[in-house]
């Protein structure tokens, strides 16, 4: 089975695939796409996630493999610039994982890999209850999607209608998968053998097991860069951890640097505690 894939560009150029958070699709993408008409950008959507919601059940290594052969497939040489956020760079370091030789280069932004606080509050049977009572009542309610999409994601309202799409549709099963996914997944095997350049990014002001997880990567992959990025202070949480949409010129200026091997842009600071930042 395939993966839904948003393709626009040259078919000529370098290919970048774009790797979205969880409860989105590629749509999340489209202020990056829209800046770098000069690369063919690749966004699937991921398993359980908009057009390929009928994916499922699905798991992180799985959806690495369906990257990995979409990868194969369709872009420029058999490799692609690989940038993931949040689940999507989970997906991300799986991929590095499983099979390195698809990446030229990665940018892997907010990958958890270590437990957040409380993280029994974040079990399938309570998620699907949360679900239950606080979404699926209210799945019409267009102030209640808006509501969401602000304080949860901070998702710009300019894309309402497409998150709004994507609530109608989300099931208890499909949430819980998202969250057990995100919350279980750890450092994957066989990092050292990434030979590709691989920059790690966390927001400043993000959760303490987020920028843990971030050390953890650069530490085992070869010659990864560890970075946080330092003027989103103004930002609530969810804006730092949704940072391509929420200061998308910022994040395109990285995604174009760190491929082209240019500088990188000055709020990207080295990632204190990280030895090879």
């Amino acid at each position: 089975m395939n993966l839904y894939v948003e393709e626009c560009g040259r078919r000529d150029a370098p290919t970048i695939v774009f790797l979205h958070g969880g409860g989105g699709a590629s749509w999340m993408w489209q202020p990056q796409i829209d800046r770098l008409p000069d690369y063919h950008c690749l966004a699937p959507d991921l398993p359980g996630h908009g057009k390929s919601a009928a994916l499922f059940p699905w798991n992180i290594p799985g959806a690495a493999e369906l990257v990995a052969n979409l990868i194969r497939r369709r872009s420029s040489g058999g490799k692609a610039h690989v940038v993931g956020l949040s689940l999507g760079a989970q997906v991300a370091a799986a991929l590095l994982s499983s099979a390195p030789e698809v990446v030229d280069h990665a940018i892997l932004s907010s990958a958890l890999l270590r437990p957040l606080p409380m993280a029994w509050m974040y079990s399938p049977a309570i998620i699907k209850f949360l679900f239950a009572t606080s979404v699926a009542p209210f799945k019409n309610s267009r102030w209640w999607a808006r509501v969401n999409m602000k304080y949860s994601a901070a998702i710009p309202d300019e894309f309402f209608p497409q998150f709004f799409e994507d609530y109608q549709s989300l099931t208890g099963e499909q949430f819980a998968r998202v969250i057990d996914e995100n919350q279980k997944f750890r450092l994957p095997p066989n990092l050292e053998r990434v030979n590709s350049p691989v920059l790690v990014v966390v927001g400043h002001g993000e959760y303490k097991a987020m920028h843990l997880s971030a050390c953890d990567l650069v530490a085992a992959i070869p010659g990864a860069r560890g970075v946080e990025v330092t003027r989103l202070e103004k930002l609530s949480v969810a804006a730092e951890h949704n940072w391509s949409m929420t200061a998308p010129e910022l994040f395109t200026n990285m995604v174009r640097a760190w491929i082209s091997g240019s500088a990188l842009p000055r709020a990207l600071q080295p990632l204190p505690g990280c030895e090879n930042s």
